[in-house]
């Protein structure tokens, strides 16, 4: 199994769930964060102050899926959140070592 973890913009969100759902993603975790990257912050007006936004607002999804799925997951959200612009986002890639479905008990894909 692989937990795959993306950063996304935030107004993607809900294209992207459509997409991973198409696929075959039947759950994930989302978080909305703040985060800087290369971009590190920018600076915007307000009532004609300038002042800086060092952190980004940004939507963490956290999905754990077999290992058949994960490249066409990681695609999937590439492809789907891609905006061509600074700040799209990063996907990690990591092994799970186990996996438990507190209700059943089930364990490891069983538990997905």
């Amino acid at each position: 199994m692989k937990l795959i973890i993306a950063t996304i913009k935030p107004f993607k969100l809900e294209e992207v769930r459509e997409a991973l759902t198409s696929v075959g993603v039947r759950g994930m975790m989302v978080t909305e964060i703040k985060g800087f990257g290369l971009q590190s912050g920018h600076t915007e007006i307000y009532r004609g102050a300038e002042y800086a936004v060092n952190f980004v607002p940004k939507v963490k999804l956290e999905i754990v899926v077999p290992d058949a799925l994960a490249d066409e997951v990681v695609a999937t959200i590439a492809k789907t959140a891609k905006t061509d612009k600074i700040g799209d986002g990063k996907i990690f890639v990591l092994d799970v070592e186990s996996a438990v479905r507190v209700r059943t008990g089930e364990t490891n894909e069983d538990a997905l």
